[in-house]
């Protein structure tokens, strides 16, 4: 799959890295610094390459926006058309102090996105884990028990999109249904980032859903 990704922060440094070892063809963009793009690229190795926005964009399967959210406008303007695009957001709709979410309840910063991006299919994945645990995670796919990842979308190709890229790097992916569903996922990665950043034991965590009953 031809990925680019949006943003060279934590997120879209770790994931963009993963997904080009995982055999994705990824192309890193949005940086103040074009040598930062380049060591991301040249250390992730496989087919992975640096690039401007508008280049990520321009013949990827899937997009990653992996950027605060007062830096979404300025970075979709520079990617250009994104019509028919699938965009898989881990973008939170944080203040600037990363504190709260400046949405919520009858909106999902998640929709926010789509709004902006009509003719775009957006599928909210990978806001609900630290990026600290992205490696590991990685280097134990092999494993029979597999941590869960949540997701959700309006349409059923991209969302399979997303769900590929998140079994590809060690997850089990978890439709939570329709894109409306980021009212509550993004809210639950606030917890996850108290449990992870506010805690003792360290942000390399994960959770898993386990289901009873029906087989």
């Amino acid at each position: 799959m031809r990925v680019g990704i949006l943003g060279s922060g934590l997120m879209g440094a770790k994931l963009g890295t993963i997904f080009a070892r995982a055999g994705h063809d990824v192309v890193f963009s949005y940086s103040r610094s074009t040598d930062k793009l380049q060591r991301l690229a040249r250390d992730a190795g496989g087919n992975a390459r640096a690039g401007t926005p508008a280049e990520a964009a321009e013949s990827a399967d899937a997009l990653l926006l992996a950027v605060h959210s007062s830096r979404v406008d300025d970075v979709l303007a520079q990617a250009g058309d994104l019509a028919r695009k699938v965009i898989v957001t881990c973008s939170l709709p944080l203040n600037e102090s990363n504190t709260e979410l400046v949405v919520a309840h009858t909106i999902s910063g998640a929709e926010a996105l789509a709004k902006k991006v009509p003719g775009a299919h957006v599928v909210a994945a990978f806001q609900t884990l630290p990026s600290e645990v992205l490696f590991d995670v990685f280097a134990a796919r092999a494993s029979e028990t597999r941590p869960s990842l949540i997701y959700c979308g309006d349409s059923d190709e991209p969302k399979r999109a997303a769900a590929t890229l998140i079994r590809d790097i060690g997850f089990d992916p978890v439709d939570a249904g329709p894109l409306r569903s980021a009212r509550y996922t993004e809210p639950f990665a606030l917890l996850i980032a108290q449990l992870a950043y506010d805690g003792e034991a360290g942000p390399e965590i994960a959770y898993r859903l386990l289901r009873y009953g029906k087989q």
